[in-house]
């Protein structure tokens, strides 16, 4: 008896441990967004020694930093609450905080850890679309709230006093100067379609100032989220729904293609043929290494992986000939890395069973979104 109490004390204190490391997980992340949000929405910048950092400044972060944490919060939440109606032990989310450096978002995002065996295939698809799927409806009320509530289009004198002078044919001018208007967001479909379709054109802000807008920023950037997780690779949301519309076999030919498209457009540019040989002798070798290394996730034997680089080289090295100033996003390339490290294959479930038709019709409606959502080139 004194035995069995000690072992459920020692329980209770690992669990309530948890716990407190996952809350100041989740305030750290929530100070480091609101930080960045303030950066991002009005150039708050809080390592400015010349300009002292106020409360005001911090709360001006709020509306980026509430609306983004919602739509990331409801995301994994949505994966906490299928596990556990599929009775799968899991934990509550893990937020990754991220110094708010300049560039930054605060956050790297957060996940939930899966902490059993998830025994069928209808369990990974439940709980790997769950989540996307939360989190999507989430961004686009998000998205909606915010191009159907944009300000007068002087709100950007607010932010940027120097564009005054211009009126508001700003654009015409400003973009012209050295080291104004360098950010810019990518489209994509769906924000494409709130461009055209919902916002008030007169107030509709240009390309390069649409992170001053908190909820269109947070929108955008749940979007680019929802895509990288419903990439059919691997374990990612996306290869769990894959994985259970097709099964193990075509799921792992068509990820180990997507991949490997998606590593030559994540590269393309990076290394070309206009560049100095003395510059080359150095990047060729660092970054076929570096595609070798990505390509190991695909688990082949060494030989053909290193044929695999190789080629994949080529092919961009070529394309950089016959399309001169051709390129890809450079900044997929790391999470391309992640990805690769961690397997490109999703493993196969220990009990297959047929998805309903339900199933299949939200799985398809999933990879729907992954196109709609997913951005070439978010910054």
């Amino acid at each position: 008896m004194p035995m069995n109490f000690l072992k459920n004390w020692n329980f209770r204190y690992k669990e309530e441990i948890r716990y407190v490391f996952q809350a100041l997980l989740f305030i750290l992340t929530f100070l480091f967004t609101t930080i960045a949000g303030a950066w991002w929405s009005f150039g708050h910048d809080i390592y400015n020694e010349d300009i002292p950092y106020t409360w005001e400044m911090f709360k001006s972060g709020l509306p980026f930093s509430i609306s983004f944490l919602s739509i990331l919060t409801i995301h994994e939440f949505g994966h906490y609450f299928v596990a556990k109606l599929n009775k799968v032990k899991t934990s509550l989310p893990y937020y990754i905080p991220l110094p708010p450096f300049p560039f930054s978002l605060g956050t790297m995002g957060a996940v939930i850890r899966i902490r059993q065996r998830v025994y069928t295939n209808v369990q990974n698809f439940d709980i790997g679309i769950a989540g996307p799927l939360a989190g999507f409806v989430a961004a686009i009320f998000v998205l909606w709230y915010g191009f159907t509530h944009l300000p007068e289009p002087e709100y950007i004198f607010n932010i940027h006093p120097e564009y005054a002078i211009h009126g508001l044919n700003y654009a015409d001018y400003v973009y012209q100067e050295e080291n104004l208007g360098k950010v810019t967001l990518g489209d994509n479909l769906i924000f494409l379609f709130f461009k055209k379709f919902v916002a008030d054109p007169e107030r509709l802000p240009h390309a390069n100032e649409i992170m001053h807008y908190p909820f269109l920023f947070a929108g955008f950037l749940a979007l680019v989220f929802t895509s990288l997780n419903l990439m059919p690779i691997g374990q990612l949301d996306g290869g769990h729904i894959l994985y259970g519309l097709v099964g193990y076999t075509y799921h792992r030919w068509f990820a180990s293609v997507f991949y490997v498209g998606f590593l030559f457009y994540a590269g393309l540019g990076l290394v070309t043929i206009q560049m100095p040989f003395s510059e080359l002798i150095w990047y060729v070798p660092i970054y076929v290494y570096f595609l070798y290394l990505c390509l190991q996730g695909l688990k082949r034997d060494k030989q053909t992986t290193v044929m695999l680089a190789f080629l994949l080289f080529a092919f961009q090295f070529t394309a950089s000939y016959l399309f001169v100033g051709i390129s890809g996003y450079s900044g997929w390339l790391l999470f391309a890395f992640f990805v690769g490290r961690m397997g490109v294959a999703h493993p196969p479930a220990l009990v297959e069973l047929p998805l309903s038709t339900g199933r299949k019709i939200i799985g398809w409606l999933a990879l729907l979104i992954f196109i709609g959502s997913f951005t070439p080139a978010p910054l």
